[in-house]
């Protein structure tokens, strides 16, 4: 019979283990992929014509784009897991918070990408052309591609308060690099101000705020490259 002690400790995932799963987790996510490349490929702004034509001929591009917002949210949802045990050494109570931000923004997104299967429906099932016209279909379909915008950009507001507090939470860490946590509050603090900027100051020009989102693939690369040398002694 093993002891419950022993068991329970075979049963946690360590430091490196965690650090790892975040890191993996990170460089498996194909939101990139779908957000500059398959997305835009079907997607034209300011020409919903145009538009809904490209996801009936080029459905399987459109599909493919939903299919990588949806493995990048589960992904997440292991990233925030694996994120809470990185950094409970530190402040379990603050992390768990941490967590639950990403999985707010997680659950935010899921929420904004099934805007995307509704126009997939609207268009692909030709009893809605029948029923609204085109004009009216188009208008639906036009005003469900904002929404799924306007929902993951405010998705993309709770995601920067969850990278404001995994910052702080290294920053006071004494086993990850506090450059790294200077890097993930600077970071969310690059998409708040990104997500209000059209409704508190939409005249100003931010767009030197993008250099911020580069902050996660630094972290990315340390989980991957340093992570593994992680000491729980050191935690």
């Amino acid at each position: 019979m093993i002891p419950s002690n022993l068991a329970n400790h075979s049963d946690r995932l360590t430091l490196r283990q965690a650090a790892l799963t975040a890191g993996f987790g990170y460089l498996l996510m194909p939101v990139a992929l779908a957000e500059y490349y398959l997305y835009p490929k079907v997607v034209i702004l300011g020409n919903i014509e145009q538009t809904s034509q490209n996801i009936v001929a080029h459905g399987k591009v459109f599909v493919a784009a939903i299919l990588c917002y949806l493995i990048t949210f589960v992904l997440d949802v292991v990233i925030a897991w694996a994120l809470y045990i990185l950094m409970a050494p530190v402040n379990r109570s603050l992390s768990l918070l941490a967590a639950w931000y990403r999985l707010m923004y997680t659950a935010v997104g899921l929420v904004s990408v099934l805007n995307l299967i509704t126009v997939f429906r609207l268009l692909r099932t030709p009893d809605y052309l029948e029923a609204f016209g085109s004009v009216q279909l188009h208008a639906q379909v036009n005003l469900l591609l904002h929404s799924f915008r306007y929902d993951w950009s405010m998705s993309l507001l709770i995601f920067g308060i969850h990278l404001v507090l995994l910052g702080y939470l290294i920053y006071r860490s004494t086993y990850m690099p506090r450059s790294i946590g200077i890097l993930l509050i600077i970071d969310g603090l690059g998409w708040v101000i990104d997500t209000l900027r059209p409704y508190l100051f939409p005249t100003a020009q931010l767009g030197f705020i993008f250099i911020t989102f580069f902050g996660e693939l630094i972290f990315m690369l340390w989980l991957l490259i340093k992570g593994w040398k992680i000491q729980e002694s050191a935690a």
